[in-house]
């Protein structure tokens, strides 16, 4: 899913939750979802309305409103969901049986596939555009998408330090200098439209991976 064109910004970037009242039907609020996500890549924050998401998913507007609380929420919400998919929790479950350089490449091939998509990359453009810098959506996106993604993969390498196979003094700047490798000069090549590639998406990624554990693994004596 694409990033949304800019809006004017909001005095806070906090989202209105759903409100209260009785049990949400499921069915429903995944057709709101999935069509709040197409309709977003399709034509952007501004330009999607709540009307247009209740008629993309078959519902009335009340029902959206019911859900998610305000679009702003709705794009959270779509944008957590498209992670999720992404990458799922299961991909960063402990399962100490999985070798450890296994267990980061699966992350990474993940996680390369996410930012590298069409839409992923467009998002990226948009998100660095002045018009979005420093507004609302800026903060609403990084917690909804990339810090709950640092978040997960922060419990999986502490799990790894705790059972003795990675030595890291500060956890989350080490989660952060991982994904910030598996982007790398690959991922700014496609952000600045400029494709080519001096070795493949294997290559890269298992370097990456080579190098983290290089850093960051325990060193026998």
């Amino acid at each position: 899913m694409s990033v949304p064109h800019a809006r004017k910004p909001r005095a806070t970037a906090t989202a209105r939750p759903a409100s209260p009242g009785r049990p949400k039907d499921l069915a429903k609020g995944a057709a709101i979802l999935d069509a709040a996500k197409r309709m977003f890549t399709e034509h952007g924050f501004d330009r999607t309305s709540m009307d247009q998401i209740a008629g993309e998913a078959g519902v009335s507007k009340l029902t959206v409103y019911s859900h998610f609380g305000d679009k702003e929420a709705l794009f959270a919400a779509a944008v957590k969901s498209h992670c999720e998919a992404q990458l799922p929790d299961a991909l960063f479950e402990p399962s100490p049986d999985t070798p450890l350089p296994e267990r980061l490449m699966e992350i990474a091939q993940a996680f390369f596939a996410m930012v590298s998509s069409p839409e992923a990359v467009a998002g990226h453009r948009i998100m660095c555009s002045p018009q979005v810098t420093g507004s609302p959506l800026s903060e609403i996106f990084w917690k909804a998408g990339p810090e709950r993604t640092k978040t997960v993969f922060v419990k999986l390498l502490q799990d790894r330090v705790d059972a003795g196979q990675l030595d890291i003094p500060d956890v989350p700047m080490a989660a952060s200098q991982f994904f910030t490798l598996i982007k790398g000069e690959a991922h700014a090549r496609m952000v600045f439209g400029y494709c080519a590639q001096t070795h493949t998406v294997e290559e890269h990624l298992a370097a990456c991976v080579d190098m983290f554990l290089r850093a960051y693994g325990v060193r026998r004596a």
